[in-house]
């Protein structure tokens, strides 16, 4: 199995169950692992031999602009759309990490962390 990763991808968003998190916003930090089959485009050197990294970036960018109270429907959202556009993917997993939660304490941030793996047609 072969696998593309997304790592420390960092954007200012707006999510949250407190009302001035929807208005303030605060950045995010995801990190996304797939799992496809590369082999081809290690051999061919083809773009269209892979999933491009880059229309992973643009779909997570894309719903991390809707805002949702719950990362976990974030991160639901996301994984769907992906394998929704790239369905030869078999194992998708994704941790958001909000940078400044708004609890007391001192903290790197709050994450949370959703996989899936998804059954090849036949």
């Amino acid at each position: 199995m072969s696998k593309i990763f997304l790592e420390d991808v960092k954007i200012y968003a707006y999510h949250g169950v407190l009302p001035e998190e929807n208005i303030i916003g605060t950045y995010y930090i995801l990190n996304l692992e797939i799992h496809t089959d590369l082999w081809k485009a290690a051999q061919s050197d083809n773009l269209d031999d892979t999933i491009s990294y880059a229309d992973i970036n643009e779909v997570i960018r894309h719903e991390m602009k809707i805002k949702s109270k719950l990362l976990e429907h974030v991160a639901g959202r996301i994984i769907s759309k992906i394998h929704e556009n790239f369905p030869e993917i078999s194992y998708i997993k994704l941790k958001i990490t909000k940078t400044a939660p708004p609890m007391l304490g001192e903290m790197k941030g709050a994450s949370i962390e959703l996989e899936k793996s998804f059954k090849p047609d036949y």
